[in-house]
């Protein structure tokens, strides 16, 4: 589903990847592992074509990303859906309405947009929170509704850069549980985290990120190798 093809990206004199070749399948749920500045954020940018690649090719399905025009890219970012550590709420709209906005972007009736934005705040255990505002929510309600806006324009991948970097253990769990979630139902997850214990606990499928480069590729794997 998704493939780096010698992927290099280059800021200046400051090479932040260097030939990445990875291959995602549809379906998969891949840690993204790494310290800061190791080229984590980069890739994802690269992938939802925020930024070009310096050298190489990157394929979604059988599209080359740099191939895809401005007028499809809004498609591209529908299918693989992000979300970031800073929520990037709508902080004067309720959560419902947060959910009712990317309906509406995306050309739903205004009855969809109301069914289908209840159905998404259940998933994400939402529904008794569906008239408060970003401010009256906890931090992992904030991260739960960002899934919620994500969710709403049905993604074939759902990428999380760092979704338990600001919230509680507690939380973090329950997000961690709702990308299991949303990975049973078919969606291919990909999350970038520096939570070891996560990592540690789900065995699924990790990529070490070090220097720009990859330097494990590991099924099951742990944070950090033998």
């Amino acid at each position: 589903m998704i493939k780096f093809e010698g992927i290099t990206k280059e800021y200046n004199d400051l090479k932040a990847l260097s030939e990445i070749n990875l291959e995602i399948k549809g379906g998969e749920f891949l840690f993204l592992v790494g310290p800061s500045g190791a080229g984590k954020t980069t890739l994802i940018k690269l992938l939802i074509r925020e930024e070009l690649p310096s050298a190489g090719e990157i394929y979604y399905d059988s599209l080359e990303i740099r191939q895809i025009s401005r007028k499809e890219l809004p498609k591209l970012r529908r299918e693989i859906g992000v979300v970031f550590q800073d929520f990037k709420l709508l902080p004067r709209k309720t959560a419902l309405e947060n959910v009712r906005f990317v309906l509406d972007v995306i050309g739903k009736s205004p009855e969809e947009q109301e069914e289908t934005a209840l159905e998404i705040l259940k998933l994400v255990d939402l529904e008794n929170q569906q008239d408060q505002f970003p401010r009256q929510l906890s931090g992992g309600e904030k991260q739960r509704l960002a899934f919620a806006r994500a969710l709403a324009a049905e993604p074939k991948v759902l990428i999380a850069d760092e979704p338990t970097g600001m919230i509680d253990p507690v939380s973090a769990w329950n997000v961690i549980n709702l990308l299991n979630k949303i990975n049973k139902l078919g969606a291919t997850v990909i999350m970038s985290t520096h939570n070891v214990g996560i990592v540690d606990t789900l065995k699924r499928r990790v990529v070490e990120l070090k220097d720009g480069k990859i330097v494990r590729d590991q099924q099951g794997g742990e944070y950090a190798a033998d």
